[in-house]
């Protein structure tokens, strides 16, 4: 992450503060979201307010524009909501620099997935859309105590900024691939048969009887735009 100074540095989840002491080693402000009262409560009184701007929120309904620009956001996410976060995170495009994230090892590999491959679904088109990706590196079980039964890794997400492809309407978009990806047997014909005809999918390059993990990020886009 590389941290500087001025940052505007945000920690979900600081927990006991394994993150927080070292990042507070290098930006002079930090931000931080905890759910837990009585974690928050060892961490406020380990550092001073100068320090610390601590919200006890559930990251998941938090409204991180209210935090300004240019965020720098971090943390070992909860797994069990990574999904649902992940995608409240990315509503908040345009207030982030990046999103440097410990997420389970399978979270990741779908994240940056490639198409027609078992871990290309939903999470892989609606982040790709707005971020570029990258898998930095895996964590083993053998590193946390105790040890879970999955693996970790750690990603990094950067907005697309001007080189996000255009979307007429993010709310058919976004339907668009959950119908795609919501049996993932299905071929398009069948799958978004509520949005479009066979020739609505021809339109637009679109083989009717493909399925929809075959799609480019760039084929769903066009398709959504075509049917705006």
């Amino acid at each position: 992450m590389d941290p500087r100074s001025d940052d505007n540095v945000v920690e979900i989840g600081p927990g006991l503060g394994a993150l927080t002491r070292p990042l507070l080693e290098r930006v002079s402000r930090l931000t931080v979201l905890e759910i837990d009262r009585d974690l928050a409560a060892r961490i406020s009184a380990e550092f001073s307010p100068d320090q610390l701007s601590l919200h006890i929120v559930d990251a998941l309904g938090f409204d991180f524009a209210t935090l300004g620009g240019d965020l720098r956001i971090i943390g070992n996410l909860p797994y069990n909501i990574s999904s649902p976060l992940l995608f409240h995170l990315s509503r908040y495009e345009a207030n982030l620099r990046d999103l440097t994230v410990m997420l389970q090892r399978e979270v990741v590999q779908r994240m940056v997935a490639a198409p027609a491959t078992s871990a290309y679904g939903r999470l892989t088109v609606m982040l790709q859309v707005r971020f570029h990706i990258e898998r930095l590196f895996t964590v083993p079980s053998g590193a946390f105590r105790p040890s879970p039964k999955v693996e970790s890794a750690v990603a990094r997400l950067a907005p697309l900024g001007e080189g996000r492809p255009r979307i007429v309407d993010e709310g058919l978009f976004a339907e668009v691939v959950a119908a795609a990806f919501g049996q993932r047997r299905k071929t398009l014909r069948n799958a978004l048969r509520h949005w479009a005809t066979p020739a609505d999918l021809e339109g637009s390059g679109i083989e009717p009887g493909a399925r929809g993990e075959t799609l480019a990020v760039g084929d769903f886009v066009r398709l959504a735009n075509a049917l705006a």
